[in-house]
């Protein structure tokens, strides 16, 4: 035994700077958080657990970063980027946990040190991107590269690239630093722009195919798969005034209207090629302002290689997709909607990624991100892998990366795709093709933790953040916590709705009255969650046809029923998400690999006018308070008459914290004119007309009232007072209340002048008033 005691001594006094470094920051945040690492690092000292971790990661030049410094390379030549991170003012918030060496000083947060592996080996390590990965670094006064991975299982793991012909070299092979399978090597010399691969050696000493690096930030364009050597903080951001606004706003009282978007296909070149993020710039933003949107949805950005997958299948976690541009180009245009004042949300799957060889799939030879039991790490309906969300350093490489989203692009919002499948154990698998938990439920418990352990570490950093889910089932308290239990999501999309009035407005109107239910049904549960309601990119492909070609009827019912299904959309309480080309009533499926048709909107004047209702029925919505400050207050919503069957027409009442603000809906499902239509109403005074579906500018009828609507004190529908309307066919009418009799003070009864009306009706209803 040499040297025993010194190397016992040695571990111990790092554990003791370890405890120094978490008890400083502990006094300076005061986190419950931070304590708990202290007694973890304390635990640690008393098991010698601290064994798992190298403490000493070498900085030493290998022979061939002494070659490197000497050689010339001929196949790339690429520019050294200063990195000035650490002079740039951006609105990036950073943690506040300090780590202190043994001298007082802070601790560079790219640097591999006891406590971030430890942190990363429990789950915990929620910066992990600045550790693993590829990172260009001076040590020791030489500048290189920093290359992290993890491999738990692997006998060797080596670096490989245009530096060295993407040949195995025993000088570019990774040390490693932690008994739990963190690899690493500095390289002196090489700069940004190199392209680069891991060779891994599994166990049995055989070599795999060549790995792209999970934590690479940016990518080769497919069919290519190696890794890029970037840096992340050289963007300067001039978006502080949008990130304050958001810091400040009631995401559950503000109006959120959001515009799904497929990247690749919302527009297209000429020559049919991709836009690129900065042709994306000077276009998206102002379409989706003037449209009207308040936020925009991004389907799955992060690098996959197979366009068909639409992003939900992917192999580059961290690496904005090359398809359209790079890192700093993506983060442009997401600087562009933030000066449009339009909020940008991601797409994101933690749930599985796709088996391709050069991604996560086996990573070091054996399972390593994914399950290692094949009923549950086999994804069979989408032919893709599984996540291990038990495992704590999958859980730190995705919590990580939803928080790299937020820090390093300043994304507004995240929606988890496909949570049920993280929550069941038998989804979509038969019988026996699955194992009960301990408890002999089909309850995922990891996955449970999982997505509870990521809406805590997001919203304790961002508050106002976006957290949505995706999720099919009746699962209790995802969006919010009636019991004090919860997942911690802050909304979830309302598929029942979803599925409920899709399959209405396919049914002739002579057979709608038997299922008058599907409208009404979702406010029998409409206060359990914090829902937003989706029209997505999955109910316009795969043979279910576009919005516009689901509806009923002819030509112009078809139009006509679009009108009036998304203003009763519209009136419905929750926030609102419409898939890209409704807007203007594409006939054809959304395809994935062309353009939406924009031509429709010059070559035929309906579509022009649906897009011109679009525009104006979001404008109301924001201009409107009633439709969105109560959305999850039963205040907001009152039934007028929920089961007219018979004619198919809904009535209720949108409320804001303000009586002014009132509107009533009138929501007709079939192609017939109702006349003298009797409706209660809540104030004595005037309604007005404020949109009607069924307007010529919008391709309709114009079966519209420009009359001023006064109200008599007759009670109907458990109101007070009434009024009798003009229903409109296949279209929805909406009045607001345009001056309300207070405390019994008579109105002034001034001669009004009422468009289609004459003298007599006029005092008619003046008499009435009296």
């Amino acid at each position: 035994m040499k040297n025993t005691n010194r190397k016992i001594n040695r571990k111990n006094s790092k554990i003791n700077v370890a405890q120094k470094e978490v008890i400083s920051a502990t006094s300076e945040s005061k986190s419950t958080q931070i304590k708990e690492d202290v007694s973890k690092v304390k635990s640690l000292n008393s098991t010698n657990a601290i064994k798992d971790i190298k403490t000493n990661v070498t900085n030493k030049a290998t022979p061939a970063t002494k070659s490197i410094q000497n050689k010339e390379s001929t196949s790339y030549k690429p520019t050294m980027i200063k990195n000035n991170n650490s002079k740039k003012k951006t609105t990036t918030v950073k943690s506040n946990d300090k780590e202190l060496d043994k001298y007082g000083r802070k601790i560079n947060k790219f640097d591999i040190t006891s406590f971030n592996s430890y942190l990363f080996h429990e789950g915990k390590n929620y910066e992990a991107y600045n550790i693993l990965g590829s990172h260009l670094k001076t040590e020791k006064r030489k500048k290189g590269i920093r290359f992290t991975t993890w491999a738990p299982n692997a006998k060797g793991v080596y670096v490989v690239g245009d530096f060295n012909d993407f040949e195995l070299d025993e000088n570019y092979k990774l040390e490693r630093i932690s008994e739990g399978g963190l690899w690493s090597i500095f390289l002196i010399g090489l700069e940004a722009g190199c392209k680069y691969k891991y060779c891994i050696i599994n166990k049995d000493g055989e070599k795999s195919e060549y790995k792209s690096d999970p934590y690479a930030i940016q990518s080769e364009i497919r069919p290519n798969t190696a890794s890029i050597v970037y840096e992340l903080n050289k963007f300067k951001w001039n978006d502080k005034k949008w990130i304050n606004k958001r810091n400040k706003s009631n995401i559950f009282e503000d109006p959120i209207n959001i515009y799904e978007v497929h990247l690749g296909s919302w527009k297209r070149n000429d020559d049919d090629s991709f836009l690129t993020y900065q042709q994306l710039s000077d276009e998206l933003p102002e379409y989706v302002k003037q449209m009207g949107y308040t936020h925009v949805e991004l389907m799955p950005v992060c690098e996959h290689p197979l366009d068909a997958s639409w992003g939900y299948q992917g192999t580059g976690y961290y690496s904005p997709t090359s398809r359209y541009g790079n890192l700093e180009e993506f983060k442009i245009l997401i600087e562009k909607f933030h000066q449009e004042d339009i909020g940008v949300i991601l797409d994101w799957v933690p749930g599985h990624f796709c088996k391709d060889a050069h991604g996560l799939y086996k990573f070091d030879g054996t399972p390593t991100y994914e399950y290692s039991e094949e009923w549950r790490s086999e994804n069979i309906g989408w032919g893709t892998c599984n996540f291990d969300l038990g495992r704590p350093e999958v859980k730190s490489y995705l919590i990580s990366n939803a928080l790299y989203w937020i820090r390093e692009f300043h994304i507004d919002g995240i929606r988890v795709d496909a949570v049920s499948s993280m929550l069941h154990l038998d989804y979509d698998k038969s019988q026996n093709q699955w194992i009960p938990n301990k408890y002999g439920g089909n309850e995922n418990l990891e996955g449970i933790e999982f997505l509870k352990e990521l809406n805590k570490a997001v919203l304790k950093e961002f508050p106002n953040e976006l957290m949505i889910a995706e999720e099919s089932t009746s699962w209790p308290n995802v969006s919010k916590s009636n019991n004090g239990e919860g997942l911690g999501f802050n909304f979830k999309w309302n598929m029942g709705w979803m599925n409920d009035t899709l399959e209405y407005v396919k049914i002739d109107p002579i057979y709608r009255k038997n299922n008058h239910n599907n409208l009404t049904f979702s406010m029998m549960y409409n206060y359990s969650e914090n829902f937003i309601l989706p029209i997505s990119h999955d109910e316009v492909v795969h043979g279910k046809k576009s919005l516009v070609d689901k509806m009923w009827g002819d030509y112009w019912n078809k139009f006509a029923g679009v009108r009036v299904f998304c203003s009763y959309m519209m009136g419905h309480p929750g926030k609102k998400l419409l898939f890209m080309g409704c807007e203007f009533g594409q006939f054809v499926e959304w395809r994935e690999y062309e353009s939406l048709e924009w031509f429709l909107i010059d070559k035929y004047e309906m579509h022009k006018k649906t897009q011109l209702f679009f525009k104006e029925l979001n404008h109301f919505y924001l201009n409107n308070k009633a439709l969105w400050e109560l959305d999850y207050d039963k205040h907001g919503f009152t039934w007028l008459e929920a089961d007219n069957n018979k004619q198919s027409i809904l009535t209720f009442i949108r409320r804001s914290r303000n009586d002014e603000d009132t509107l009533i809906f009138i929501n007709n499902f079939t192609p017939v004119v109702y006349y003298d239509y009797n409706i209660g109403v809540p104030f004595l005074g005037e309604y007005e007309e404020v949109l009607n579906t069924d307007d010529v500018r919008y391709g309709g009828s114009g079966q519209v009232m420009e009359d001023i609507l006064i109200s008599k004190k007759i009670s109907f529908h458990n109101q007070p007072y009434s009024i009798k309307v003009k229903v409109p066919p296949m279209a929805t009418l909406i009045l607001k209340v345009k001056k309300i009799q207070k405390n019994n003070i008579e109105m002034p009864l001034t001669l009004k002048v009422f468009n289609n009306t004459d003298k007599n009706e006029e005092i008619v209803k003046i008499e009435d008033l009296k």
